[in-house]
This record gives structure tokens, C-alpha cells and sequence, in this order.
């Protein structure tokens, strides 16, 4: 699968950047981010993963109402190990799924899109790069540590930026 790699670059930058975090910068509130922290933060990019991987084992991905598991927010230690069982289920075969969301207050406000497996992955991988710009924003706010260059810049920026560079 074309997309495996990618993916797992990414959760590895992920892991990278938590793991130079001690507990208290993963989970105190960061006021630039409305008081959000960085391990609420690392637990909605991985919820995604977690509950399309359920969507794909029963027909229907519902992002909306994923399992919230707070020992992701709060044990960073915990994260990473999710972060790698992750990496470990990304290699799928292709599969149509139907994605499942609400735009609206009610239940009957619900829509059913046909997708797939590969179109999933690609939006998680989006979504996750925009949390990790979130993260990059709180750790550099509240601590000293210098974060690589190309966390939570997306791919078509950095070869962007490579090119206006030449």
C-alpha cells in the first residue's frame, strides 16, 4: 500500500515530539490553543485511526462518535504505545466503507457517503498534520523544546518551500 509509509512517518514525528514532552507539558492546558492540551490534542488524532479501523472491519465509519479514551490524554506513555499498534494496522486491503456524520442538531440531520479504505487513510493523515500544527503551536508556547522543521507542515507545503528555496 502506497500509503503506509506516509502514515507511519507521521505517527513517528508524532511519537518523537511526545516523547520529548515530560507529563505535565502533555497534559496541562495551553491558553493559545482555548485551554486544550497537547495529549487532548494527540488523542483526537488517534481516535480517528482507532475508529476508522473499526469502520473498516464493520461497513461504517462514524468519526462523530468514536470512543473517547482519556488514558490516551493523559499517559502519554499510553499514546505512544497506541501510536505504534496503529502503524501496525494501516496496511489493509482496499475496501468500500460508508462514512457516517451529522451536520446538524438531530439524529435525522445524519448522512450516509460511500468511501473507501485508501480515502479514509488520506483523510486522517490530513487531519492528523493540522492537530500536529496545534501541537507544534502549544509545546513551542509553553516549553523550550525545538521542534523539527517539517512537523505539522504538510507535505505539498514542504515541497512548496523546496522549491521556492532553489
Amino acid at each position: 500500500m502506497q500509503l503506509k509509509a506516509p502514515v507511519l512517518n507521521l505517527l513517528e514525528q508524532l511519537q518523537f515530539v511526545i516523547e520529548l514532552l515530560n507529563n505535565k507539558a502533555y497534559t496541562s492546558p495551553v491558553k493559545i490553543l482555548a485551554n486544550a492540551t497537547i495529549g487532548q490534542h494527540t488523542r483526537h488524532i488517534l481516535e480517528f485511526f482507532i475508529e476508522l479501523n473499526k469502520g473498516y472491519e464493520n461497513g461504517t465509519v462514524d468519526y462523530d462518535r468514536r470512543e473517547r479514551d482519556h488514558r490516551i490524554e493523559s499517559d502519554k506513555f499510553f499514546a505512544v504505545e497506541m501510536m505504534q499498534q496503529i502503524g501496525g494496522l494501516v496496511e489493509k486491503p482496499e475496501r468500500e466503507i460508508n462514512l457516517r456524520a451529522e451536520y446538524g442538531n438531530s439524529s435525522t440531520s445524519a448522512v450516509s457517503v460511500p468511501t473507501n479504505y485508501s480515502r479514509e487513510l488520506v483523510y486522517n493523515m490530513e487531519h492528523m498534520v493540522h492537530h500536529m500544527a496545534l501541537i507544534r503551536i502549544g509545546v513551542e508556547a509553553t516549553t523550550m523544546i525545538n521542534i523539527p522543521a517539517e512537523f505539522g507542515v504538510a507535505t505539498s507545503t514542504l515541497k512548496y518551500r523546496q522549491t521556492c528555496a532553489r
